[in-house]
C-alpha cells in the first residue's frame, strides 16, 4: 500500500487539491483552484478532476503511486455512500462524488465533511497531536467545529455535530445561508466581515481599506489586516464586533461542552493575530470561571493545508476505527 494519499478540501470559494505523505503529513504537491456556486455541478466536477491530474503531474507521480482519495466538502455529508447531500456555498445538492471519482481514477473514495477533515488534519500533525479531548473551530466563508472526545470525532445523532457556526447569537437577527436568522456565522465569519465592511463603505464610512480594494473583487484577509496594522477606525470596530460574537460562541461551548482544549483556524485566524487574541480574551471574561480557567487555546498549525492533510488520512482514521 502506497504511503501517498490524495487529499482535496472543497470550500465556498476554492478547491485545494495535494498529494500527501500520510506517514509525515508533508504535501508533496498541491493545486488550487477557485470555485464559483453559479458555474454549475459539472464544472466543479471538472475542476476537482483537473485538479487531481495536476497535482499529480506537479509530484511527478501517477495515479498507480496514490493508496486513495479522501474529499471534504463544506456542507452535510452522507459519508457511508460519499454523497455531498447539501452544501448551500457552492449550490450543490445530492452529489454522488465518491462514484463519481472512483469512476475517473479507479481508487476508493472516502468523504468527509470540511470542517472534520481539517480536525482530523490537526490531529494527527497539528495543534491537536498531543491531545484527545478538543474542539477545533474554523472561521471562513462559514464557522464550522469538529468535536474530538477520547481520540475520535463526535458526529452526534444525524452526523451534523459541530454546527457551531448555526448556534443563535441574536433572535430575530441577520439571516443566515441556512434559512434561519441570528445565526453566529451571519456576525462572525470571514463573508460577514466583509460583508459589513462593504456596506460601512456604500453608506460613506471613510477607511484605509479602499487604498486596497481590486475592481469587482472580494474583501481579501490581506487587506484587513494592512488597514488594521494602519489602525484603521472601521476596520477595528468591525472587527471588535465579530470577536464579541464569536467569543460569545466560544463561551457557549466552553460552558456546555468543558472541553480540555479550543483549537482555532481559517484565514482570519491565522493571520490576524489581533483578532485571534481579542476573541480569546473576551471568551474567557464570558465563561464560567472554572472552565474559562482550565481552558487552553491554541491556533491551528497546519494552516491552509488542515483540511488536505485531513482528508488525505481520512481512510486512516476511518479503518482505525474497526480496530
Amino acid at each position: 500500500m502506497s504511503k501517498y494519499s490524495i487529499g482535496i478540501d472543497l470550500g465556498g470559494t476554492k478547491v485545494l487539491t495535494a498529494i500527501v505523505n500520510k506517514e509525515t503529513g508533508e504535501v508533496v504537491s498541491y493545486e488550487k483552484k477557485k470555485t464559483k456556486k453559479d458555474k454549475g455541478t459539472e464544472k466543479l466536477i471538472q475542476k476537482i478532476i483537473n485538479s487531481i491530474y495536476i497535482a499529480i503531474e506537479q509530484a511527478q507521480m501517477s495515479i498507480e503511486d496514490i493508496s486513495e482519495i479522501g474529499i471534504g466538502a463544506a456542507g452535510q455529508i452522507d459519508r457511508k455512500n460519499g454523497i455531498i447531500l447539501n452544501a448551500p456555498n457552492i449550490e450543490c445538492e445530492n452529489l454522488n462524488i465518491k462514484s463519481i471519482l472512483e469512476k475517473e481514477f479507479n481508487k476508493a473514495v472516502y468523504v468527509g465533511n470540511d470542517v472534520e477533515i481539517a480536525t482530523i488534519g490537526e490531529m494527527y500533525f497539528g495543534a491537536g497531536k498531543k491531545n484527545k479531548d478538543f474542539v477545533c473551530i474554523f472561521v471562513g466563508t462559514g464557522i464550522g467545529s469538529g468535536i474530538v472526545q477520547d481520540g475520535r470525532l463526535r458526529y452526534g445523532a444525524t452526523g451534523t455535530a459541530g454546527e457551531i457556526g448555526h448556534i443563535m447569537v441574536d433572535l430575530g437577527g441577520r439571516p443566515c445561508g441556512c434559512g434561519a436568522c441570528g445565526c453566529l456565522e451571519a456576525y462572525a465569519s470571514r463573508l460577514a466581515i466583509e460583508k459589513r465592511i462593504t456596506g460601512a463603505l456604500k453608506k460613506g464610512r471613510q477607511s484605509d481599506i479602499v487604498n486596497y480594494l481590486e475592481e469587482n473583487k472580494p474583501i481579501k484577509t490581506s487587506m484587513i489586516k494592512k488597514a488594521l496594522d494602519n489602525n484603521d477606525e472601521l476596520v477595528i470596530q468591525i472587527l471588535n464586533e465579530a470577536a464579541e460574537y464569536l467569543a460569545s460562541g466560544l463561551a457557549s461551548v466552553i460552558n456546555f461542552y468543558n472541553p480540555e482544549m479550543i483549537i482555532l483556524g481559517g484565514g482570519l485566524m491565522d493571520a490576524i493575530d489581533y483578532f485571534y487574541e481579542h476573541t480569546i480574551r473576551i471568551a474567557k471574561i464570558k465563561s464560567l470561571p472554572v472552565p474559562a480557567q482550565y481552558i487552553e487555546f491554541k491556533k491551528a498549525q497546519l494552516g491552509d493545508f488542515s483540511g488536505v492533510v485531513g482528508a488525505a488520512l481520512l481512510a486512516n482514521y476511518r479503518n482505525s476505527l474497526k480496530n
